[in-house]
């Protein structure tokens, strides 16, 4: 998950909005936004919001969490394939 990348009062955000969204997309960042010094809410680009969606889904689904702990364990036990090999 994204760490936050900048903290921002909500006087600052509520002035600079437009400029706040430029540089959000150009640097892909995160900003928590606090309100008397503590934190209120969050500002991420879509493509950030969208991945920790997808995120949340994958690890909601049991099946799928299952597959990634056992793909995990033959990779420490060295049950792996190169590229050549899968593709023969």
């Amino acid at each position: 998950m994204p760490e936050i990348d900048k903290i921002m009062p909500v006087t600052n955000v509520k002035r600079d909005f437009l400029e706040i969204i430029k540089n959000m997309n150009q640097d892909d960042s995160t900003i928590a936004v606090t309100r008397n010094g503590e934190p209120v809410g969050v500002m991420m680009t879509s493509r950030r919001y969208e991945a920790i969606m997808e995120t949340i889904e994958i690890l909601g689904d049991r099946e799928v969490v299952q597959s990634l702990q056992e793909s995990a364990e033959d990779f420490k036990e060295g049950r792996v394939y190169s590229d050549d090999e899968v593709w023969e």
